[in-house]
């Protein structure tokens, strides 16, 4: 992993010298910021560790789904309604909104795989705590400390899967690293509903600590360390924010993300009407068969193609939710709308977060933690708008209020074409975030 560039026995083409710039570029630039001892960009993918960045994600989510499947176990374990007990996720949630921002800044010195570690252990701790404890004031202060440690890990992962490997091979690196999370909401909350019903919600809670001590020891095994910023290289938050294209591609954040939550929280009542009521499991991991595939294809493209890839993804979540508005009583279009829309969804992290980094450069992890505060505020005011809908519009509502939020989503990122969506191949045309 790492491995050094040998010099070409023949003349090298166009691309293959700029590949080559690019990378002795980034060199000269983590050489410049005092690590010498960093771990060399690699033109290979070095899938162990990018495989335990995606491992990170998956503990991410999983710790913040667990309760969902398991409330009244937990509310009959801790002497709560199950009502009290959802409470554990708003806990978690409430503390990657809060931690983010602060804490990504707070630590951008400091070495990026004690960072890593230190949210890794976070886990290991909080769910420990949560797995044991018979007081639900405790709990909830775990909870909440797990969700400061998802806040940091996810500004964290894809800064440090883009740091692996030269500037043509981010997006794909990332496209990786990002694959633990629709993998964790297709099959992991079923499993661990499954785990949790048959072994008891605190063994839940006990074998995801087990994962992450697991994972500590991948992580110092195969995932190489890089030095922090230096102090010159650390820039202020109202700079990253007012960065050209950091705006715009937030923008895209808010309202894809709104327009995906509404469909998402709420996909029980809005399978019901096509007779999928009972079938919800079957809709949702037909969701996640097809993120996966859409991460996939995200992989080979969005290094080469990446305003095309949004414009697209963005253009079948659009038409997908035009035909759901028209047919959304048909079982057979609603499994393959439900297809189409996690095919297009499944790159969305890998998109936006490649966008984002590749527009702030040097600011990369500050944007890449205020994309978490954007995110996970799309994703509770998604939660929030589909509630007002179901109760005033019905879910007939739906399709067409998420048409208009992804048309907005796709006018954004079409006029975004100087800073934010760049045509062209991303390792020439954008900048190379340096961490």
């Amino acid at each position: 992993m790492g491995g050094s560039i040998q010099p070409a026995r023949r003349p090298a083409s166009i691309l293959e010298s700029q590949s080559i710039h690019n990378l002795t570029l980034m060199n000269q630039t983590t050489t410049s910021c005092g690590s010498a001892d960093a771990a060399p960009q690699t033109e290979r993918l070095p899938l162990a560790a990018l495989l335990a960045l995606a491992m990170t994600g998956f503990i991410c989510i999983m710790t913040e789904t667990l309760p969902a499947g398991l409330l009244p176990q937990i509310g009959l374990g801790l002497n709560i309604s199950p009502a009290l007990a959802g409470q554990m996720v708003t806990a978690y949630a409430l503390g990657s909104l809060l931690a983010a921002i602060p804490l990504t800044m707070a630590t951008r010195g400091w070495r990026r795989r004690n960072v890593l570690l230190l949210t890794i252990v976070g886990f290991l701790v909080f769910n420990s705590v949560t797995a044991m404890s018979s007081s639900f004031v405790l709990v909830m202060v775990a909870r909440f400390f797990a969700g400061v440690s998802a806040g940091l890990a996810w500004s964290l992962l894809a800064g440090y899967a883009r740091r692996m490997v030269a500037p043509h091979l981010q997006g794909r690196a990332m496209s990786v690293a990002m694959v633990g999370t629709p993998i964790a909401l297709s099959l992991g909350v079923p499993l661990g509903t499954w785990l949790g019903n048959l072994v008891g919600w605190r063994t839940a809670f006990g074998i995801m600590s087990l994962l992450t001590l697991l994972l500590i020891v991948w992580v110092l095994a195969k995932v190489p360390d890089y030095p922090g910023q230096s102090g010159s290289k650390r820039l202020p938050l109202r700079q990253v924010f007012t960065t050209p294209g950091i705006r715009p591609v937030l923008g895209v954040v808010v309202t894809w993300m709104l327009a995906h939550n509404i469909l998402y929280t709420y996909v029980a009542p809005f399978v019901a009407p096509a007779g999928l009521g009972g079938k919800v499991d079957v809709v949702l991991l037909v969701f996640g068969i097809a993120a996966l595939a859409g991460i996939w294809i995200t992989g080979r493209v969005v290094d080469l193609h990446l305003r095309a890839a949004i414009l697209a993804s963005l253009g079948a979540f659009a038409l997908t939710a035009l035909v759901l508005g028209l047919w959304a009583d048909s079982a057979a279009v609603m499994y393959t709308c439900v297809g189409v829309w996690g095919l297009s969804f499944g790159g969305a992290a890998t998109l936006l977060q490649t966008a984002l980094a590749d527009a702030a450069a040097d600011g990369a992890d500050v944007a890449l933690s205020i994309n978490v505060v954007t995110w996970n505020s799309a994703i509770a005011g998604g939660g929030l708008l589909g509630g007002l809908l179901l109760g005033g519009l019905g879910v007939a509502s739906f399709p067409w209020v998420a048409l208009i939020l992804v048309l907005a989503s796709m006018w954004i990122a079409h006029a975004a074409r100087a800073h934010g969506f760049p045509p062209g191949h991303r390792a020439s045309n954008s900048a190379v975030a340096r961490h």
